[in-house]
């Protein structure tokens, strides 16, 4: 297999093959994360109503799968947190006594698994995907997940990679597999 085009977000920076595409003085997720969009030109609305987890995944996905189609693309990731920042943020409008009722925008990513929806939609990915709960980073594990991808013709490629984010802590590190 061969690995192109890799991502990496963390420390308020967006790295692409090495190259700094976005750097960002904010240091919380949520303030970098709107910096990039707004810098990076997204266009895609659905960005301000996501979850944290499914905007690093996205970014770190528009970085490498942007002005190309990727309907025959698969996604792989991975994270050891799933949703739980999100979990979090869930419970706290739960328990909230302002709200009577639990926020049913945030309750919708309270699946790890939402993040690949998210960018399946936005590319029109129409092939496999699986977002794996683990205790670390496994690259071996997720490539040869992706290989049986490829070489079972239900993908011409698979954006594959890790995508972390609980509190205050994020890393996104996303490549490209083909044979």
């Amino acid at each position: 297999m061969k690995k192109t085009n890799i991502c990496t977000i963390e420390h308020s920076k967006i790295t692409v093959d090495g190259n700094i595409i976005f750097e960002s003085e904010n240091v919380a997720f949520p303030e970098f994360a709107k910096d990039a969009y707004k810098d990076l030109e997204l266009n895609y609305p659905k960005f301000h109503k996501m979850d944290g987890l499914s905007k690093l995944a996205f970014l770190s996905a528009e970085m490498l799968l942007k002005d190309h189609d990727h309907g025959r693309t698969a996604i792989v990731l991975a994270n050891r947190s799933s949703s739980l920042d999100t979990d979090f943020k869930y419970q706290e409008s739960i328990n909230s006594e302002e709200n009577y009722f639990p926020s049913p925008a945030v309750f919708v990513y309270t699946l790890p698994n939402i993040c690949v929806g998210e960018i399946s939609i936005k590319h029109k990915m129409q092939t496999e995907n699986a977002f794996f709960v683990l205790d670390e980073f496994d690259e071996t594990f997720l490539n040869n997940y992706s290989e049986q991808i490829l070489q079972s013709g239900k993908a011409d490629k698979v954006l594959c990679g890790w995508v972390e984010l609980f509190q205050e802590n994020y890393k996104a590190f996303v490549y490209l597999l083909t044979l």
